[in-house]
């Protein structure tokens, strides 16, 4: 065990730059590691500790009183955990050599020094502002912090508000949606990327665009914002677009992202990524022995690809500030990276996601290599269909061909979506495979899931193919020349649409029309979603046919042309 830092009287001094969730965490964390520490928190911002994951629900008037948001105080932190918080006090320098920090007092002006056995580095990021014309018009706004999030009720209140353009189709982006949409307020999104939500592949967003336009939000993928201008008369703004569209509205909100917030440590001469961030090691170490970082401000590695990564997330955050305080006060605490587990309710939808996506398999392998991967599609229910109120679910899951490992997993539906990722989150923390979730035990009643439950289910479909029990194809890897399409659906369900070419045998059908079928052909079968498709294949793969099924079925497919058509 290292021995921990000690001050001149004995007792390690510990300085940590900014609050929140990464250096509150780390705050209380090494006071209760250790009761002779010396603990000073920095925070240039009136309030220490905030769930800033909860303003845009503030702003949608779900959490009405302000003071909800409030996690801590700095009266609080002294009282209970002997830490010093000094709040609109900005630390404005690391002399690395004097191991002190130059601060401002920014309610009296003064400015003063303290010295450090430890500095930890919490300053969080900030909201990209990007320098576009028009960009300070009144009526902008950011939202980061609880002042942002008065400003926009401020204006929200004021008689002219009816119209507002979100710029950016993220997670933040989507919660002001929806709460602006609660305030009464008409919502358009402009998104600069064909898509919405851009952690998610592309085919997993189209559900969330469809219910995005069924509540009436007018969505403008594929064109990003030029600049602003106000109306004549001053009460209304423009928003232009680089394709020379232009779009008016009362109030704007950028959710385009957010940068690590690195000036003080690069200023100090710290190592800077290439992504931006303050580069650590797996003890949120920095390249200076005696500073730490932690939270939104750093890079670290995401344990699927084993590349750098920036990761603006709560929960890790608070994580990484334990390990910090950890090491620092002598416990050998090590991070395991990131793996971006996260999710959103967009206007009653839930949206999550946890691991890799497809997209960001094919750009960064893994380790190193080159991703050997395969996918599976479930549409399913978020729990039994007799039961009232079940909704419809969309699970994709990513997995590794040679070991069967699961990768990655992203689902798009009703209010049992996060219970999912949640379970495929840890399955992929403990290097579980797609064997491990077909013999998953989780818990069932009718009104929570099915005795099958989505993750046995995927956890199925992903075994079958890499048993060779149901080969898989995705409908844009089908060569329609040397293969035939075959329709399991009953003739009803085709005629009310099928894709081009298919020829229809409903599944019941199958024993006793074999002679119809080709043995020189490939047959790839498809249904509604792939169930009866799965049937189909291994009754002909029994009975010697080459057949692979077609996963999703025409769920999928009709998704697929969708993203065709862009």
């Amino acid at each position: 065990m290292e021995k921990q830092f000690q001050g001149a009287a004995g007792r390690p001094r510990i300085l940590i730059v900014g609050g929140v969730a990464g250096g509150a965490s780390c705050a209380a964390r090494a006071r209760r590691m250790s009761e002779e520490a010396e603990i000073i928190m920095f925070e240039r911002g009136p309030f220490v500790s905030f769930a800033n994951c909860g303003l845009p629900y503030h702003v949608g008037n779900v959490i009405p009183d302000e003071a909800d948001l409030l996690v801590a105080t700095p009266e609080h932190f002294r009282a209970r955990f002997n830490i010093d918080v000094r709040v609109q006090n900005e630390v404005r320098l690391i002399d690395r050599d004097s191991k002190e920090v130059e601060v401002k007092d920014l309610n009296t002006g003064n400015v003063y020094r303290e010295s450090y056995d430890a500095l930890v580095l919490s300053p969080g990021a900030t909201p990209i502002r990007p320098p576009l014309p028009g960009i300070d018009i009144p009526g902008i706004f950011t939202l980061r912090t609880i002042p942002d999030s008065r400003a926009i009720r401020q204006w929200i209140d004021g008689p002219q508000v009816k119209r507002a353009i979100v710029v950016g189709g993220g997670f933040v982006g989507l919660e002001m949606v929806e709460n602006l949409a609660r305030r009464g307020i008409s919502v358009e999104i402009v998104e600069m990327l064909p898509q919405v939500m851009a952690v998610l592949d592309p085919e997993m967003a189209v559900p969330i665009e469809d219910h995005l336009t069924a509540k009436g939000v007018t969505l403008h993928l594929g064109d990003a914002v030029a600049g602003f201008e106000p109306d004549v008369d001053g009460n209304a703004i423009t928003v232009r677009t680089k394709s020379g569209q232009g779009y008016t509205c009362d109030m704007v909100i950028l959710a385009i992202g957010v940068r690590p917030e690195v000036t003080l440590a690069r200023e100090a001469g710290l190592e800077i990524g290439e992504l931006g961030g303050i580069r650590v090691d797996d003890r949120m170490r920095t390249s200076d022995g005696s500073i730490w970082a932690v939270g939104d401000v750093v890079e670290v590695r995401d344990v699927i690809t084993g590349q750098w990564t920036l990761l603006a997330l709560a929960g890790p955050a608070n994580r990484q500030g334990r390990i910090a305080a950890d090491v620092i006060m002598g416990r050998d605490s090590v991070s395991r990276g990131v793996q971006g587990t996260a999710v959103c309710r967009v206007l009653d939808l839930t949206v999550a996601a946890t691991g890799a996506s497809e997209r960001v398999l094919q750009r960064n392998g893994i380790n190193g290599n080159p991703a050997q991967y395969e996918k599976a599609y479930l549409h399913t229910t978020d729990h039994v269909d007799y039961f009232p109120g079940a909704r419809e679910m969309t699970i994709k899951l990513l997995f590794s061909t040679p070991d069967g490992k699961v990768l990655g997993a992203q689902a798009v539906g009703g209010d049992g979506v996060a219970k999912r990722i949640d379970v495929l989150s840890m399955a992929i923390q403990k290097g579980a495979t797609v064997f491990d979730l077909e013999e998953s035990e989780l818990c069932y009643a009718p009104q929570f899931g099915t005795a099958k439950d989505p993750v046995n289910i995927a956890g199925m479909i992903a075994a079958n193919a890499l048993r060779g029990d149901a080969p898989p194809v995705h409908w844009e890897d089908i060569d329609r020349a040397y293969s035939m399409i075959l329709d399991v659906r009953t003739p009803g369900e085709f005629e009310t649409g099928h894709v081009e070419g298919a020829v229809n045998m409903p599944v019941d059908t199958l024993r006793g029309r074999m002679e119809e079928l080709p043995r020189d052909r490939e047959i790839m079968p498809y249904c509604t979603v792939g169930h009866r498709s799965y049937f189909a294949t291994r009754i002909l793969r029994l009975n010697g046919f080459s057949v692979r099924n077609i996963i999703g079925g025409k769920m999928s497919h009709d998704i697929y042309q969708r993203l065709c058509q862009r």
